[in-house]
């Protein structure tokens, strides 16, 4: 039976992106870069951007770099892509700053307010 925590399909996803990382000797900027570049490639939708922002974030990855990598794979995967790659990666950008602030605000009012048990 599955319950509402079950997530095969993320889970699955998860693994092979460990395994890949494992098995893979790029710095973290340079892996992140990649994947990214792939992405772009495929005309992946924003949620696999979502995917990568944490890891970019942690890479300490700037909007200036990512505008530089769009710069360099725009004469290989065109204009097209790389124009639905802009649009794809602010949005998920946006919804990881959205949900980070949510956390944050979040944390903020459980500390106000915390709940005392007796």
């Amino acid at each position: 039976m599955t319950t509402e925590f079950d997530a095969p399909v993320l889970d699955t996803l998860a693994a092979m992106t460990l395994d890949s990382i494992e098995r893979c000797h790029m710095d973290a900027r340079s892996l992140v870069l990649a994947r990214i570049a792939a992405l772009v490639a495929m005309d992946a939708p924003a949620i696999s951007y979502l995917a990568h922002a944490d890891p970019a974030i942690k890479a300490d990855l700037t909007a200036d770099q990512l505008q530089d990598l769009l710069i360099a794979i725009a004469p290989v995967v065109g204009t097209a892509r790389v124009m639905s790659a802009a649009s794809h990666i602010a949005e998920a950008f946006g919804v990881a700053i959205a949900l980070v602030a949510s956390d944050a605000e979040n944390m903020a009012r459980a500390e106000a307010h915390p709940h005392h048990v007796s």
